[in-house]
C-alpha cells in the first residue's frame, strides 16, 4: 500500500517506522528538511519537504496514487487542510488527522468531518487518548501499564516485580499447575532492558517488568501473586489544568466512586478556566513544584499525583517532590522516550507516553481485515492485538501447540462466543474466535499472516 505520512516528528516517526517496516509504500512530508534527512536515513522511507498542506508537496509525494494519508502535523489547521486537499483533489480514499483542540473535538460539531464539508475519516485527539490512559492507569494503581481488551473482559497489566515477590524463582509452567484456577498468563518479560516472549520454563526474577493478561474477575487475584496488592484510590493530586489534566479531572467526577481530587495549575487564567467547567475539583493555582503549595494541596496523604503538564522535566521533578512528600504513589506524562528508564531509579511509580498512546490508536484505525483493536508497548517495541480468526486462517481448526507462531509471540486469551478462555497446549482455535495476541515487532507480520489480515483500508 502506498501511504502518506505528513509530520516527521515523534508519531509520525514511530508510524513511519511501523508501516515501512512491513514492507509498505511509505513518504513523509514535513517541512524541516533535518527531521527528513533523519527518517530517510533510518527508515525505508521517502521524504519530501515541504508544507504537507500544499497540493504541490503532495503531488510530488506521490498523492495521486496514495491509499492512505496520516495527516500527524503539529498544527490543528494544517491537518485538516491536508485532509481536504488529499480529498477535494488528490481523491485519496482514507484520510486520518490528529487534532489536539478541544474547539475542534465537539461532539455536536461532529458534522464538520463529513465528506461534503472536511473530508476525515478518523480524528485522532492525542489529549483525549492520554486522558484515558491516565485513566487506566489510576484504576490499575501498582501496575506501570496497563490496557483492556475484550470489551473490558481481559486486562494487560505491566508488573514491576520486587524482590518480596512470591513468583520468584520459580518456572512458568510451575506457576500455572499452582495456581491452577487462575486466568493469568505471562506474555512478555523485560529484563536488563530487553523485551521477550517467555517459554514455560523461564523463571521471573527481582527487577523483571512482566506483562501478563488476566480475566477482569482475577485481576486482584494476579496483582497479589506477583506482589502488588491492590490499593483503593480515594485521593489524587493533578499536576497541570492543560486538556489531559482538565479531561482526567472531569472524568473522575463523573465516575459514582467519589474521588477527591486537588488541580495545580501554574497559569493564573487556565486555573480560572478550569475551575469554572469543575464542581468538586479543588483547583490550586501556583507552581506543582512548590513545596509550600504540595503541602497545601496535602500531597502527604495522596494516594496517587498525577503530572501531567506539557514539559517533561516538570512532570518528572513534580513526582519526585510529591514521592518524598508522602504521595503513595506518582504517575508522570513523559514525551521523550530516553528518560524513560530513569522512572524506575527515580522512585516514579508509573508514566505515559503520548507518542506510543497515539500510535496505537493510529494503527487501530489503519489495520483492516478482523483486527479489533491494537496496543503498542513501550517504544514500539512489542504489540497486542485483538482479532476475529478468519476461516481462511492458518489457525482455524488447530490446536495452539499445532499452530508454527514465530518465537517472539503468545496468545494470551480466546472469546469463544461469550467464554473468556485462558489457553492451554491443546485449547483449539476455531473460526470465529477473538484472540488476543503479544507480538514482538518484528513478529508483527508473521502473525498478520497467520491471521490472514494484512494492512488495507476501506
Amino acid at each position: 500500500m502506498k501511504i502518506i505520512i505528513c509530520g516527521a516528528g515523534q508519531v509520525g516517526w514511530q508510524i513511519a517506522r511501523h508501516l515501512a517496516g512491513e514492507r509498505n509504500d511509505v513518504t513523509v512530508i514535513d517541512n524541516n528538511a533535518d527531521l527528513i534527512r533523519r527518517a530517510t536515513d533510518a527508515l525505508d522511507v521517502q521524504g519530501v519537504t515541504g508544507f504537507a498542506s500544499h497540493p504541490d508537496v503532495l503531488d510530488r509525494a506521490g498523492a495521486r496514487d496514495a491509499d492512505l494519508i496520516i495527516a500527524a502535523t503539529h498544527s490543528d489547521e494544517v491537518n485538516m487542510v491536508t485532509c481536504q486537499v488529499a480529498h477535494s483533489v488528490f481523491q485519496v480514499p482514507r484520510k486520518i488527522a490528529r487534532l489536539r483542540s478541544g474547539a475542534y473535538l465537539d461532539a455536536i460539531y461532529s458534522d464538520l468531518y463529513r465528506t461534503e464539508h472536511l473530508p476525515i475519516d478518523v480524528v485522532i485527539s492525542p489529549e483525549r487518548e492520554v486522558a484515558k490512559a491516565a485513566l487506566q492507569r489510576l484504576s490499575a494503581p501498582s501496575t506501570f501499564d496497563v490496557e483492556t481488551f475484550l470489551k473490558g473482559r481481559v486486562h494487560l497489566l505491566g508488573i514491576d516485580l520486587e524482590p518480596d515477590c512470591p513468583a520468584l524463582n520459580t518456572p512458568l509452567r510451575q506457576l500455572s499447575e499452582l495456581f491452577s484456577s487462575l486466568r493469568a498468563i505471562v506474555v512478555g518479560v523485560r529484563r536488563e532492558g530487553r523485551l521477550f516472549a517467555p517459554e514455560p520454563g523461564d523463571q521471573l526474577f527481582a527487577g523483571d517488568q512482566i506483562y501478563v493478561f488476566a480475566h477482569v474477575d482475577d485481576v486482584a487475584r494476579t496483582l497479589d501473586i506477583f506482589g502488588k496488592p491492590p490499593r483503593k484510590q480515594e485521593r489524587l493530586v493533578i499536576i497541570g489544568a492543560g486538556n489531559v489534566g482538565l479531561a482526567v479531572a472531569r472524568a473522575l467526577e463523573a465516575r459514582p466512586d467519589r474521588i477527591r481530587a486537588k488541580l495545580i495549575e501554574r497559569d493564573r487564567a487556565r486555573a480560572e478556566f478550569a475551575a469554572d467547567r469543575l464542581e468538586r475539583t479543588i483547583v490550586l493555582n501556583g507552581d506543582g513544584l512548590s513545596v509550600e503549595l504540595l503541602d497545601e494541596a496535602s500531597v502527604s496523604s495522596a494516594d496517587a499525583v498525577l503530572a501531567v503538564t506539557d514539559d517533561d522535566k516538570t512532570n518528572i521533578l513534580a513526582s519526585i517532590r510529591a514521592k518524598q512528600a508522602g504521595a503513595r504513589m506518582a504517575i508522570a506524562l513523559v514525551n521523550d522516550p530516553t528518560l524513560v528508564p530513569l522512572m524506575g531509579a527515580l522512585d516514579i511509580d508509573a508514566y505515559i507516553n503520548p507518542r506510543a498512546t497515539t500510535v496505537s490508536t493510529i494503527l487501530r484505525h489503519i489495520r483492516h481485515g478482523r483486527v479489533r483493536d491494537l496496543y503498542s508497548i513501550g517504544d514500539a517495541e512489542a504489540e497486542v492485538m485483538e482479532a476475529q480468526v478468519l476461516s481462511t486462517s492458518p489457525m482455524a481448526g488447530r490446536t495452539i501447540r499445532d499452530i508454527e507462531f514465530p518465537e517472539g509471540a503468545l496468545i494470551g486469551a480466546v472469546q469463544k462466543g461469550d467464554r473468556i478462555v485462558m489457553p492451554a497446549a491443546d485449547t483449539r482455535i476455531d473460526e470465529g474466535d477473538l484472540v488476543l495476541i503479544f507480538a514482538l515487532t518484528a513478529d508483527v507480520p508473521e502473525v498478520e499472516r497467520l491471521l490472514q489480515v494484512s494492512i488495507d483500508y476501506f
